[in-house]
């Protein structure tokens, strides 16, 4: 349970904001689409669009995906990438997400949120944070 609570420390710690979009749109990265939860700071994150970053999303019902591969939060520690951006879907069951952050302990882990004036269905790939 310290583990679950550490994790869950960290990951709020890493809340970022994903923010304005920039001038120049990079190709889309394939990803599954969430509807991620709204932060008013944000500092643009580039590089979770780049082809190779390591992107792990938690839809609502529940289900753990890199890119868009099906996995086992078990197996998100075998990831091995130092930076991971983890984009979890706002209805995603609460104990699922402290699974995967548990799963990710000894990463630079990313959580990555909209920004409140950004509109549903525009490009998701845009994002910002802190690292």
């Amino acid at each position: 349970m310290k583990s679950v609570i550490e994790a869950c420390l960290v990951g709020s710690i890493l809340i970022v904001g994903a923010g304005a979009l920039y001038s120049q749109k990079p190709a889309p990265k394939q990803g599954v689409s969430v509807e991620m939860p709204v932060a008013g700071h944000a500092v643009e994150m580039r590089a979770a669009d780049e082809q190779n970053a390591s992107v792990v999303a938690m839809t609502a019902d529940g289900r753990v995906f890199v890119g868009i591969e099906p996995t086992e939060p078990a197996a998100l520690s075998r990831l091995s990438d130092r930076t991971v951006y983890v984009k979890a879907d706002v209805r995603a069951p609460y104990q699922k997400v402290l699974a995967v952050l548990d799963a990710l302990r000894g990463k630079s882990v990313v959580l990555l949120s909209e920004p409140p004036d950004n509109r549903r269905g525009e490009d998701i790939h845009h994002r910002t944070g802190q690292s």
